[in-house]
């Protein structure tokens, strides 16, 4: 296993298939129109399945399969089949925003995935419809629903939390996820590429999120386990458990053991990176595999990002990325390096 200049290894690897999604969400992709990755530089399952080979050589054995939305690349199921044949991925996932997952999730599950995340900020169907602009809430429901009938276990829902917007969900959402045997995973707002509409005063943090759920259930214990996972999780006092990633008030970069690879070929090193690494150029080059090897351990063992850790400490925190750099750079949106 190979490890940067934090001593941290290479292990969990989110694998964009595609930048297009079919919501909007505000805090993700606030416009309506985007600059969309030529159809062209997209890899192929093959070409993905090579590169998560080599991955898989250096020590990471955990794939998680993002976009954009991952359900609207066409026969994806045929790629988890080739991903799920390395014996060495101890875990392969997907996250979804469940608007097609009723309609895969049997395809998917046969084909080898191991377990579902489902985005969903919201259960009201209004409110649904004014965060994404699409009118899909009840897809969101019949998809999870999907999973809970077929008995796939591992089912989470992750939740950005934005003040004034859906903070007011945190308990309904808990009870949600205790009914349909999942996990909710409550999601910091983030400053990252795309989210245009950032201000820390729309953050929730962890330790409010935790006020207010002892307000409602009473001591909340936490979970105390060696784990790599972006979610801290703690334990009510009936039993249920829930998660926290606080990635904007409480970092965990000196942990992070993820990196990016977008749908066409670049290996992002941290969420917050402006640059990535160009595997698409190699691969389609006729790099061997140990060239592949060298270049992939090479640009790890440099790694020096905290991105979450160096943006708390500026006196003054705005967006990340201003909306005209973003139109010139697509890397830059979250919705196309993976979230």
């Amino acid at each position: 296993m190979i490890r940067d200049t934090l001593d941290r290894p290479l292990r969990n690897l989110r694998l964009s298939v595609t930048d297009r999604c079919n919501l909007r969400c505000q805090y993700c992709m606030p416009e309506e129109e985007y600059v969309w990755l030529p159809r062209d530089d997209v890899l192929s399952f093959e070409e993905i399945a090579q590169l998560v080979d080599v991955f898989t050589d250096l020590g990471v054995d955990k794939v998680r399969l993002t976009g954009g939305e991952p359900l609207l690349r066409r026969d994806l199921d045929r790629l988890v089949r080739l991903l799920a044949d390395n014996p060495r991925l101890r875990d392969l996932a997907l996250t979804t925003n469940g608007v097609l997952l009723a309609e895969q999730a049997d395809a998917l599950r046969a084909a080898g995935l191991h377990r579902v995340t489902v985005s969903l900020d919201t259960l009201r169907e209004g409110r649904f419809r004014v965060l994404t602009r699409r009118d899909t809430h009840a897809r969101v429901l019949e998809g999870i629903a999907a999973v809970v009938r077929s008995g796939w276990p591992g089912l989470k829902i992750d939740t950005v939390v934005m003040r004034g917007v859906n903070d007011d969900e945190l308990v309904d959402l808990v009870e949600f996820a205790g009914g349909v045997g999942a996990e909710v995973r409550f999601i910091e707002y983030m400053d990252v590429g795309g989210a245009t509409h950032w201000s820390m005063e729309r953050v929730v943090s962890r330790r409010e999120m935790l006020e207010r759920l002892t307000a409602r259930y009473g001591a909340i214990a936490p979970i105390v386990e060696e784990s790599s996972a972006p979610a801290d999780r703690f334990r009510l006092p009936d039993g249920r458990v829930f998660g926290i990633i606080s990635s904007t008030t409480e970092p965990f970069c000196r942990a992070c053991d993820r990196s990016r690879l977008t749908a066409d070929g670049l290996w992002y090193l941290c969420l917050y990176a402006t640059r990535g690494q160009d595997l698409r150029g190699a691969l389609r080059a006729g790099a061997s595999r140990d060239e592949l090897l060298s270049l992939i351990r090479s640009t790890w063992q440099g790694r020096r990002d905290r991105g979450a850790e160096e943006r708390l400490a500026l006196p003054e925190r705005r967006p990340l990325i201003q909306i005209g750099e973003l139109k010139r750079d697509p890397h830059l949106e979250m919705h196309t390096r993976g979230g």
